[in-house]
């Protein structure tokens, strides 16, 4: 089942209404969603994508969250609304701790998405 953009729009801005405003601060770019599929350069093509990304550059703090990568891994992994809405909710928690822990001098989240990312080449044999 796929989501449509406009559906996981209005699910992402009642999801992000939930979270406390404190962890909106100083993430001046928002929470952006885009339309793009982003495949990891570092795996086989269709292997694996980009969700997400916590940027902080000279556009300022925001957080990306892509599109047609949630797409792209809905459909291959035939996806009910409800897985949706799971990985839409992990993903936008996962970047704000990044914001967080970014605005907090820490790097604990850095360190194990490094980690699995790891893991996740060895298994792929690369």
């Amino acid at each position: 089942m796929q989501m449509t953009i406009d559906e996981v729009t209005d699910f992402l801005d009642e999801t992000a209404e939930q979270f406390p405003p404190a962890l909106f601060d100083e993430l001046n770019g928002g929470i952006n969603l885009l339309e793009d599929t982003v495949p990891d350069p570092a795996f086989p093509e269709g292997e694996m994508f980009i969700l997400g990304e916590y940027c902080n550059d000279m556009m300022g703090r925001y957080i990306n969250l892509y599109y047609g990568s949630f797409a792209a891994l809905a459909e291959q992994e035939n996806w009910d609304r409800a897985t949706w809405e799971a990985e839409l909710r992990t993903t936008l928690s996962h970047e704000l701790t990044h914001h967080m822990e970014q605005r907090s001098g820490l790097h604990a989240l850095d360190d194990r998405d490094a980690e699995e990312l790891a893991q996740w080449r060895e298994e792929f044999g690369l």
